[in-house]
This record gives structure tokens, sequence and C-alpha cells, in this order.
């Protein structure tokens, strides 16, 4: 199941591969992120500096946070809010990581999250399944 877990991250990066945004500034330890990844919070800085917001810094905490639970989603294939306290947009379905914003920005809930001033913190993730049906997952912190 990891090693098509591992496949369906490989098509994840070709897809979003030629979107070409920059990779955000991380926050406390250096953490690698893969393109689907820079590209969630890229789109999701946008939207902030759209309504006068400043940027929101990669949590390296976050982001493994988010990478665990979006692949938990994915292997269960289960659409569910994790336990962990903390801020947290999932969505699954979406083709791509404008397409995920784009519909975050859409759902109250989900856009309040974005736009809340207090966070100053986000960590990203998307996996899919083999089948191809990702799950997606950002998480925010003050």
């Amino acid at each position: 199941m990891l090693e098509k877990l591992a496949v369906c991250a490989a098509l994840l990066l070709l897809v979003e591969g030629g979107e070409g945004q920059p990779e955000p500034t991380p926050q406390k330890e250096k953490i690698k992120l893969v393109t689907v990844e820079s590209n969630i919070i890229y789109y999701t800085n946008q939207q902030r500096e759209q309504h006068g917001l400043p940027p929101l810094e990669v949590d390296s905490e976050l982001v493994h946070s988010a990478r665990r639970h979006a692949t938990w989603m994915t292997v269960n294939r289960s659409l569910r809010h994790t336990s962990d306290p903390v801020a947290e947009n999932i969505a699954m379905g979406q083709r791509d990581s404008d397409e995920v914003v784009r519909d975050w920005m859409r759902s109250p809930g989900h856009r309040a999250n974005i736009l809340n001033r207090r966070y100053r913190r986000i960590g990203a993730a998307a996996y899919c399944t083999p089948e191809g049906t990702i799950f997606w997952c950002q998480q925010f912190l003050y």
C-alpha cells in the first residue's frame, strides 16, 4: 500500500511540477516540501495577500502532522478531521492545489481558517489513492 502511495505522490509531483511556485521559507528546521505542498501554501498565501494579510510561515511540525493525516485519510479512504489541536482544512477529489484552495475559499469555514489573522504557521500535504483520488490537508497554528 505504501508503495502505491509513493507512486501516487510521484504523480502529484509531475502534475503540479509545472507550476514553478517558489518554496515558502521554513520557520524552524529546514524541511523539504514536495511541489504539491509548496503549491498549496503558495495559493493559500496568495489569498491572504489579496486580503491584506501576512503570509503564513511553513512549520516543519505542521508539515509532518499534515502528511501523517493526509496519509491516514488516503489509506482509509476517509475524509475526517484530525483529533490534533490544530485548525485544519481537508478536502478530497480536487485535481490540483489551485483547485483545492479555490474550493476552500468558497466554503465559509475553510475560508475563515485561511484568512484568520491570528494564524502565523502552516503545514500542508496531499496524497492520492491508487485509483487517483487525492486527499488534501492543511493545518494552521498561531
